[in-house]
């Protein structure tokens, strides 16, 4: 996949410049673009000889169904004149890295076996933010079978106070 990123920096980039500090308000278009345009059905679309630059825009931005900023849509139209749109997801995912950046913000996806409340998400947030140092985007998925506790993935940290971790660790010590 290093060459789809190699082929999204630019973009990306060239968006976070235009934005000029104002991305945070581009990222969620652009992630809905990136989530339309990872379907397998539109890429074949798109890649299509017969299919127009202009009917592939159409059917995309109808698909996203969402207003979007003129900068998105300049974007979007050299994306697909180009031939890549195979591209925008990870284009979505860079540009968002860099508005993070920007904000000095991290996202966190927090895996639990069980729901959590609101409530209890803010602080288990709070406790997070001090522990890595930075305002965190938290995200949380349910995945039974941590049993219980919590793993959170913050970049390429991550801390797993899960009982299945909790398992793992002593079946190693025990077996040593």
């Amino acid at each position: 996949m290093a060459e789809l990123a190699t082929i999204a920096r630019p973009y990306a980039e060239a968006l976070f410049k235009a934005a000029a500090g104002n991305g945070a308000a581009l990222v969620d278009q652009l992630s809905k673009l990136g989530e339309v345009a990872g379907n397998e059905q539109l890429r074949q679309f798109a890649d299509s000889p017969k299919a127009l630059s202009s009917q592939v825009f159409d059917v995309l931005t109808g698909a996203a169904n969402t207003a979007l900023d003129p900068k998105i849509t300049n974007l979007l139209g050299a994306v697909i004149d180009n031939g890549r749109l195979s591209a925008l997801p990870e284009i979505a995912a860079q540009f968002k890295a860099l508005v993070n950046a920007q904000s000095g913000t991290s996202d966190a996806t927090v895996y639990s076996a069980f729901a959590i409340d609101a409530a209890a998400l803010a602080e288990v947030v709070t406790a997070l933010e001090k522990r890595f140092g930075r305002k965190l985007n938290a995200r949380v998925e349910i995945d039974a079978d941590l049993i219980g506790g919590i793993r959170v993935v913050v970049g390429d940290e991550v801390l797993d106070t899960s009982v299945k971790a909790r398992l793992e660790q002593m079946k190693v010590a025990l077996t040593a």
